[in-house]
């Protein structure tokens, strides 16, 4: 099992760029039913990359959390059913 949940992240709101606290993370582009191919994206040593499918651009800041996104609310978590 993995060791830790890679987190993924939508752009409902078509912001141009999304400040993000992971380095590994997931980019859906816009949520479902609208989202495109949901990519792994590794910054690496950089602290910024661009979805191939979306053109969203993603900057690694250190000061955010895991869960946590400037703009807020960029963090996109699977419904499930109750």
């Amino acid at each position: 099992m993995a060791d830790h949940v890679i987190p993924h992240f939508h752009n409902d709101s078509g912001v141009p760029a999304i400040a993000i606290g992971v380095r590994e993370f997931m980019c859906v582009g816009a949520t479902p039913p609208f989202d495109h191919p949901h990519v792994f994206l590794d910054l690496g040593d950089d602290d910024e990359k661009v979805c191939p499918y979306c053109s969203t651009l993603y900057r690694y800041r250190a000061d955010l959390g895991a869960a946590e996104t400037d703009p807020p609310d960029h963090l996109y978590t699977e419904k499930t059913a109750a």
